[in-house]
């Protein structure tokens, strides 16, 4: 197994306002962005704390895509830019 955490970028969208300090809170999780109904994330590592950090709330769309390494281009990227 590689001994590299893999990093993805997580977008998704609830039925009602998310559980955003749960999600904040969750291990692995960083970059939070609240847009409404929609949760924006970084998810390093296993997804099962972020998972679980969404049980219990209706989700109506999950992306998750790999988060490039060595980007140093630090401006936030919504995934329309991607």
């Amino acid at each position: 197994m590689n001994d590299e955490l893999t990093i993805r970028r997580v977008e998704v969208s609830f039925v009602s306002p998310p559980p955003a300090q749960v999600i904040e809170r969750a291990r692995g999780v960083s970059d939070v962005e609240i847009d409404g109904r929609v949760v924006r994330c970084l998810v390093c590592g296993s997804f099962q704390p972020f998972l679980e950090a969404l049980r219990g709330h209706e989700v109506v769309s999950f992306e998750s895509k790999p988060e490039p390494h060595g980007d140093n281009d630090s401006r936030p990227k919504r995934f329309s830019d991607q």
